[in-house]
């Protein structure tokens, strides 16, 4: 057994706990950012918002005005009436201050458990980004040749993507929850069924096009699955929004929702990272196309990796349209774009798994 083959195996379980690592720091920012939305608020910024003094006085307080009753206690007729020392009464303004401060407390708590999470969230990308490229260093090629490698480069650039938001100072914040539980969904489902050990690739994809192609391929499923998600949220909050016209939304969930931004401003975000990203997609598509000339001899043959790539370029290109043409905004909009996403999804676990094709090479674990 040649060093070089030890330096490998060294530098494959090197990735491995880097991976483990990650995921767990992964949860733990997951659990700070569900803490952040479930304690805290959002306001300008991102921050916790404070709930108007108004709001937090008790009903007997607002309709006193602030004033404190005396009680009476009436005995029988004839008798005598006793009137009970009043409390100690507290100016309304004093009251309004002292719970306006106890909820700003509670704000700035929430928002130091936020910005934890997004310390946690950025540690957790490190960790990530070094288990990736141990991975491709152990065996000297691009870390993206199976169905393993795809999963755990694609939630790479899903985490990334957030972390690029937060940087380019967008309150996306309230992004932590969603994002992160799927990005840790990604990596449990990789690690725990898609796992294979660090191998040489077949022959046909010994190419400088897996650079190109793959590369190009996750970063643009990392920022559909972000558009994806935000448009799920634009679902939930839109939904939320017809209900409180409408005199309702008051349910369980309605703490959840109004702390997202407006349906507005996430459908608007959900058509930006879109629009933004779907140049690329096209890039990967036709890069594809070259490399399968330069492997099989034909720029395209209906292969069914080829054919739902296709598919998923045509509902992008079918959301991108109907907004920029037709009108389509709000719910429909944001139907497709989950629609297109599917496919997306589906010709990656799908095509790979269940259908046999020139591309039957995503490395599943057998036995």
């Amino acid at each position: 057994m040649s060093n070089a083959y030890l330096a490998d195996q060294n530098l494959a379980q090197l990735g491995n706990w880097l991976m483990y690592s990650a995921i767990a720091v992964y949860l733990l920012a997951f659990v700070a950012a569900c803490a952040e939305w479930a304690f805290g608020g959002r306001g300008p910024g991102g921050r916790t918002s404070v709930t108007s003094p108004t709001d937090l006085r008790t009903p007997a307080t607002r309709n006193s005005g602030g004033r404190t009753r005396s009680a009476v206690a009436d005995g029988a007729t004839g008798s005598s009436t006793q009137v009970l020392a009043p409390p100690a009464a507290v100016p309304p303004e004093q009251s309004e201050v002292s719970a306006r401060e106890a909820t700003e407390a509670a704000g700035s708590r929430a928002d130091i458990v936020g910005r934890i999470g997004v310390s946690l969230t950025v540690l957790a990308l490190l960790l990530h980004a070094g288990s990736v490229m141990a991975r491709g260093l152990a065996v000297s090629r691009p870390p993206w040749g199976n169905m393993y490698e795809f999963s755990t480069a694609f939630a790479l650039t899903a985490s990334a993507a957030y972390v690029a938001l937060l940087a380019a100072r967008k309150t996306v914040r309230w992004l932590g929850v969603p994002v992160l539980f799927s990005v840790l969904l990604t990596l449990g489902l990789a690690v725990s069924v898609l796992y294979v050990d660090s191998a040489q690739l077949v022959p046909a994809l010994h190419s400088y096009w897996l650079w190109i192609h793959v590369s190009a391929a996750i970063i643009s499923g990392g920022v559909f699955h972000t558009a994806a998600v935000v448009s799920l949220l634009y679902l939930f909050r839109a939904r939320w929004e017809q209900a409180v016209s409408q005199g309702r939304g008051r349910g369980r969930t309605a703490e959840v929702w109004r702390r997202l931004p407006s349906s507005k401003t996430l459908d608007k975000l959900a058509y930006r990272l879109t629009g933004l990203v779907f140049p690329l997609w096209t890039f990967a598509i036709i890069a594809g196309a070259v490399w399968a000339e330069a492997a099989w001899g034909r720029y395209w043959g209906w292969d069914p990796k080829e054919t739902w790539a296709f598919i998923t370029w045509v509902a992008y290109a079918a959301y991108l349209h109907a907004r920029a043409t037709a009108g389509w905004k709000g719910r429909r909009a944001a139907v497709l774009g989950l629609v297109a996403f599917t496919t997306f999804v589906f010709n990656y676990y799908g095509v790979n798994i269940f259908i046999t094709g020139l591309h039957s090479y995503g490395g599943l674990p057998t036995g």
